[in-house]
């Protein structure tokens, strides 16, 4: 039961890391939010691993730089495809295909073995997904291709991630996701720096290496000030530090199959952001879906 509440407490949290990231990525550069809130995220994640404790070894280090690494991908390609729209049904997207990955891994690899209700809640919480996702009607903005292949991308990496950080030992404490977000800041700062060379040799002006051209997005929602930006890059990074804490006490407590599949339900924080904050629509199929996604929990919860 423990493993499902914080997977499930994770996923709202990763959920509200993402609307913030998206609504970022809206001003500035996803590679720039992603540097951001790898460094902001680290930082919380060294603060708190001085309270969880924990000790280096070589297996740990590689495991945490690999999953940097995949993270790097992972969120830039998340950000990117929330900054064109419609968050409402790209982060479902991108859930699914991060759920399935790790569920096939942990229960082909590994071997897990899941109860009859287990197996139940496990494509409750896969319809639910779906149907978070799903929004009717003639008005509804579809996505763009490119958006739906980012969206792809983003959930395969993510699901990647969570495999790779189920490789670290429990001795560990948090000291590989603060070896994984040092790796993410320095990966895309080398992105950045590459972009302010091509900018410099190019005389483009200095803000076109940290600020996104117009988006192509059909949504009406302003983009926010440069300054707002950069604070929700920041508490965005926050917010995905804890959610990757807890992912990774859940992955250590319980099954990787459990845990992926809880943690991809995460679009329902982003969704429910989106509804309050942009008055996005939430049709009458996503609130079933968020009320299954709330059962899946209580089946895997009991597994």
């Amino acid at each position: 039961m423990l493993p499902a509440a914080v997977a499930l407490v994770g996923a709202l949290i990763y959920g509200a890391a993402d609307f913030f990231g998206g609504l970022a990525a809206r001003r500035l550069r996803a590679v720039v939010v992603t540097v951001v809130s790898a460094l902001s995220g680290m930082m919380f994640l060294l603060l708190a691993g001085l309270f969880a404790g924990g000790s280096w070894s070589e297996g740990d280090l590689a495991w945490g730089v690999l999953a940097g690494l995949i993270g790097a991908a992972a969120v830039a390609l998340l950000y990117a495809c929330l900054a064109l729209g419609p968050m409402s049904i790209l982060s479902p997207l991108t859930a699914v295909v991060a759920a399935v990955a790790p569920m096939l891994w942990g229960l082909l690899v590994y071997g897990e073995q899941l109860t009859a209700v287990g197996y139940a809640g496990l494509g409750v919480a896969v319809v639910a997904v779906v149907l978070v996702g799903f929004v009717p009607g003639e008005k509804v903005v579809r996505p763009s291709v490119r958006g739906i292949v980012m969206a792809i991308g983003a959930g395969l990496a993510i699901g990647g991630f969570l495999i790779v950080i189920d490789q670290t030992s429990s001795g560990s404490g948090l000291l590989p996701l603060v070896a994984s977000r040092a790796t993410t800041a320095v990966a895309t700062a080398v992105v950045v720096a590459g972009i302010a060379i091509v900018a410099a040799r190019g005389r483009r002006p200095a803000a076109s290496v940290f600020f996104a051209p117009a988006s192509p997005a059909p949504e009406a929602t302003p983009a926010p000030s440069p300054r707002h930006a950069w604070w929700l890059a920041i508490t965005c990074g926050a917010l995905d530090a804890a959610a990757n804490a807890l992912a990774l006490v859940a992955l250590r407590l319980g099954e990787l199959s459990i845990v992926s599949a809880l943690t991809a339900l995460y679009p329902a924080g982003t969704i429910l952001l989106a509804a309050v904050v942009l008055r996005e629509r939430v049709a009458l199929v996503q609130w079933v879906g968020l009320a299954l996604a709330l059962t899946a929990g209580a089946l895997l919860a009991f597994n």
